[in-house]
C-alpha cells in the first residue's frame, strides 16, 4: 500500500513539474504576438522584417530539433529539460544587449536562442509525458498540458504588453511630432522597456532549470518494449512509416493551428467588424481549444480511444472549414473560431500514435516531430498568399487538405509499420 500511495505521489509530482514547463512553452511561444508590433515600432521595421520575429523563433526548431536529439542521447530526459531552460534563459539575456544598441539582429538572435532551448525542452517533456504513463491515456495527460501551455498563451502578451506597449497608439502618434534627435531617444527609451521584463524571464527560466535538476522528477529510460522481429531489425528511424507520416500529420496540423489562431483578426476585419471587435476573436479559438482540452481529459480513454479522438477532430475539422467558408460574415468567424476545438487533441492524440514501437528509435523519432513545428510559420504563408489570389475566406480551402491527411492518418496510416 505504502508503495502504491509513494508511487502515485511520484506521478502526481512529475505531472505536475511537466505542466510546469509546458505553461513556459505557451508564455514563451505567444510573446511573439506582442514582440512583432513592439519590435515594429522600436526598430522601425516594416511589416514584413517584423514577421522575421516569427522566423527565426519556428526555424529554431527545425535547425535545432535533431541535434537536441543527440543532445538528450548524452544526458537524458530530466538534465535534457535543464538544459533546455538554461539555453532559453541566455536567450533571454541577449535581448538586453539587443535592448541597449537598439539592433533588430540581436533581437532575432535571443529569440533563436530561445527557441533552441525550447526545442531540446520540447523535445524532452513531450514523449516524457507520453511513456510517464499508461499509452492509452497519453492523450489525456497531454490535454492537460496543453491546457497549461494555452492559458499561458493567452497571459503573456497580455503581461508583456503592460510593460511595453501600454500607451502603443500615444506613444506612436507622438513620434510625428518629433524631429530625428527627439524621436531617437524616444525609440531608445521604448527599447529599454524590455530589459526588465526579460532580466526576470531569464532569472526565473534559470531557476526552474536548477529546481529540475534537484526535482525528485524520475529518469525514465528509452522503453524496452516487445516488437516483433521485422520492426527490431530496423536500423533507421526512416524505416517507420507511421512515425515519417505521424511527422507529416503535425506539420499540417500546426499550420491549420497557427492560422486559426492567427489569421482570424484579420480576416474578421477584412469583413467589415470593427479593430475592436475583432481583436479578441483569438481569445475565442483559444477558449475553444481550452474546451477541447477538457473533453479530452474527461472523455479520453474512458470513453472513447485517442485514435477515434483523432478521428472526429480531423472530421470536426473539415466541417468547421467548410462553415467558415461558405457562411456569411461573422457565422464565418464562429466557424473560424470553432477550428480551436477541432485542433485541441490532435496534437495529444498524434504524437503517442507516432512515437509507438520506435525503441531506441524515441527520441529521434521526437526531434522529427518537433520539426514539423516548422507548419505553423509555412502555411500560414500559403494561406496570405490565397488572399492575394483569391480573398480571405477562400484561402481558408488550404486547410481542406491538412484535415484531411489527418484524417487518413487517424484511420490507417498510423498502424503501418513497413513501407512495403
Amino acid at each position: 500500500m505504502t508503495t502504491s500511495i509513494n508511487s502515485k505521489k511520484s506521478y502526481i509530482l512529475s505531472i505536475t513539474i511537466i505542466g510546469v514547463l509546458f505553461f513556459i512553452f505557451g508564455f514563451i511561444t505567444w510573446l511573439n504576438g506582442i514582440l512583432i508590433p513592439y519590435l515594429q515600432i522600436a526598430c522601425e521595421l516594416t511589416e514584413f522584417q517584423a514577421f522575421f520575429v516569427v522566423f527565426a523563433f519556428y526555424i529554431s526548431y527545425t535547425v535545432m530539433a535533431l541535434p537536441s536529439s543527440w543532445v538528450l542521447k548524452k544526458t537524458g530526459f530530466k538534465k535534457g529539460m535543464m538544459l533546455g531552460l538554461i539555453v532559453m534563459s541566455i536567450g533571454a539575456l541577449i535581448f538586453i544587449p539587443a535592448a541597449m544598441t537598439r539592433i533588430y539582429a540581436f533581437f532575432l538572435l535571443g529569440l533563436f536562442v530561445m527557441g533552441t532551448g525550447l526545442a531540446v525542452l520540447q523535445t524532452a517533456s513531450n514523449p516524457y509525458i507520453t511513456i510517464i504513463g499508461p499509452i492509452e491515456s497519453a492523450a489525456k495527460r497531454i490535454s492537460i498540458m496543453g491546457i497549461c501551455n494555452k492559458v499561458a498563451g493567452a497571459l503573456a502578451p497580455l503581461v508583456l504588453a503592460y510593460f511595453v506597449l501600454s500607451d502603443g497608439d500615444a506613444f506612436v502618434e507622438s513620434l510625428n511630432a518629433m524631429d530625428a534627435s527627439a524621436k531617437a531617444i524616444a525609440l531608445d527609451e521604448l527599447a529599454a522597456r524590455v530589459i526588465n521584463p526579460y532580466i526576470v524571464i531569464a532569472a526565473v527560466l534559470f531557476l526552474l532549470g536548477l529546481m529540475i535538476r534537484f526535482s525528485p522528477l524520475p529518469e525514465i529510460d528509452e522503453p524496452e518494449e516487445e516488437v516483433s522481429d521485422e520492426i527490431s531489425s530496423k536500423t533507421s528511424v526512416m524505416q517507420f512509416p507511421h512515425l515519417v507520416l505521424g511527422v507529416f500529420a503535425l506539420f499540417f496540423y500546426l499550420g491549420a493551428e497557427v492560422i486559426a489562431g492567427d489569421t482570424i483578426i484579420r480576416y474578421g476585419i477584412t469583413l467589415g467588424i470593427s479593430i475592436d471587435t475583432a481583436k479578441l476573436f483569438t481569445s475565442y479559438t483559444l477558449a475553444a481549444m481550452i474546451l477541447g482540452y477538457v473533453i479530452g481529459i474527461i472523455c479520453i480513454p474512458k470513453y472513447i480511444s485517442q485514435k477515434k479522438a483523432l478521428e472526429i477532430s480531423a472530421i470536426l475539422g473539415v466541417v468547421f472549414t467548410l462553415g467558415a467558408i461558405f457562411s456569411p460574415a461573422m457565422a464565418s468567424v464562429t466557424f473560424v473560431a470553432l477550428l480551436g476545438l477541432a485542433n485541441a487533441l490532435v496534437w495529444p492524440a498524434i504524437w503517442p500514435l507516432a512515437i509507438a514501437d520506435l525503441g531506441k528509435f524515441i527520441k529521434t523519432g521526437s526531434a522529427l516531430l518537433i520539426m514539423a513545428i516548422c507548419g505553423g510559420a509555412l502555411l500560414p504563408l500559403v494561406w496570405a498568399k490565397l488572399t492575394v489570389i483569391f480573398n480571405s475566406q477562400d484561402a481558408y480551402w488550404v486547410l481542406i487538405p491538412c484535415y484531411i491527411f489527418i484524417y487518413m492518418f487517424a484511420t490507417r496510416w498510423h498502424k503501418l509499420r513497413s513501407w512495403k
